[in-house]
């Protein structure tokens, strides 16, 4: 049986769409979406999934580990040496809250919009 739904995009809200997105690219690689502006912004995969940033007017970022303002969803990125893909990050804009649930198998950082993410290890990334 074929899947009832696809999924073609994950949106996250934040202030600038534009520089959100310049994050993201420069962490993965992914190319712009072409009608990019100031009020959405996107990167698209291959397979054309769409990663979406949409403005929102008086954004709060997400008040992780607390819940004041929570987090909602967070992305999983897999990568070959956590450590270098952090210290990458961490050079682009993100930032890593000082409290981290494991530090072993996952490290948790924030995109410039404080939407929490973590990095994982997989080789094959």
């Amino acid at each position: 049986m074929p899947p009832l739904m696809t999924l073609r995009a994950i949106t996250l809200d934040c202030a600038d769409p534009l520089a959100l997105a310049a994050f993201y690219e420069a962490a993965t690689g992914l190319a712009p979406h072409p009608k990019s502006d100031a009020e959405f912004a996107g990167l698209t995969w291959e397979d054309g999934l769409l990663l979406g940033f949409q403005r929102v007017e008086g954004y709060r970022p997400p008040d992780w580990p607390g819940q004041e303002a929570p987090q909602q969803s967070h992305l999983d990125f897999g990568v070959p040496d956590v450590a270098a893909a952090e210290a990458r990050l961490l050079a682009l804009g993100a930032t890593r809250p000082d409290f981290q649930p494991d530090g072993v198998n996952w490290v948790v950082l924030a995109d410039p919009a404080g939407h929490p993410f973590c990095l994982t290890r997989n080789p094959k990334a």
